[in-house]
């Protein structure tokens, strides 16, 4: 939905969506997802009474009330006896949830929440590059020096390399045998894959500095140097997006 599409409300509702409940709801929940996040309702506000969205997006209360409660479900508002439907503050929503962390990114001048994206997988891919060096079996370990070196035979095709780069990892998280996290860190990386300012520069010789990123850590996994492996991911992933980060905020969430 763009933002000439937005309503206000007691304005119009935006044109062009699909009728019936269910894509309703979904497109209702997208546009009060994006109206919380962006601050329009802000934590501790309710949002306008039933009857009222209704009229304002021409929806039924069915199709409010599927909402409220998908809305709920993402940590974004509660119902409170006698005071509506209430903006939770932002400690409670689940930045996991596509739409919400999608809305929070696009509101995101400093690009904090992207450098807890990174932190995050840096935390989780180095612990599971520690483990990786200590159970990976010759097939696995086969694999990630197939990627490596196939990473250099692609290295002017970006969109190959980026493919490449993505199996490497995850050769990694799967030799860790670490499935929680592994499920976290590709939540969290299909979701910002695709976002301009987490893809940042891809220049060649970017591509170049992150695989020798990866041969690092491939070299370390093969030599079972699990706190080696650990240091260089940590090191890989920490580079790799500071040269690729384009805000102007300091990064402080990335010094360790």
């Amino acid at each position: 939905m763009t933002a000439s599409q937005r309503s206000t409300v007691g304005g119009a509702p935006p044109p062009g969506w699909v009728r019936g409940p269910a894509s309703l709801a979904k497109a209702l929940t997208a546009e009060l997802v994006e109206r919380i996040v962006r601050g329009t309702h802000e934590p501790g506000s309710s949002l306008p009474p039933e009857p009222v969205l209704c009229e304002t997006y021409s929806v039924s209360r069915t199709v409010v009330r599927e909402t409220v409660k998908i809305l709920q479900e993402k940590g974004l508002v509660q119902v409170r006896q006698g005071s509506g439907t209430v903006v939770n503050p932002p400690a409670m929503w689940d930045l996991l949830d596509e739409l919400v962390l999608a809305a929070a990114i696009a509101v995101d001048q400093d690009l904090a929440v992207l450098d807890d994206v990174v932190v995050t997988r840096r935390v989780l891919e180095s612990d599971m590059a520690n483990v990786a060096a200590r159970l990976a079996d010759p097939q696995a370990v086969e694999r990630m020096r197939e990627l490596v070196e196939r990473m250099d035979e692609v290295i002017a095709d970006p969109d190959a390399f980026h493919e490449h780069d993505a199996a490497f990892h995850d050769a990694i998280m799967q030799a860790s045998g670490n499935r929680i996290a592994r499920a976290v860190v590709r939540s969290l990386h299909q979701q910002v894959a695709n976002i301009d300012r987490y893809v940042g520069r891809t220049d060649r010789p970017l591509r170049e500095a992150a695989n020798r990123g990866h041969r690092r850590i491939f070299e370390r996994v093969a030599a079972h140097d699990a706190e080696g492996a650990a240091e260089a991911m940590f090191a890989h992933i920490t580079d790799a997006w500071l040269v690729r980060r384009s805000g102007s905020a300091d990064p402080d969430r990335l010094r360790r």
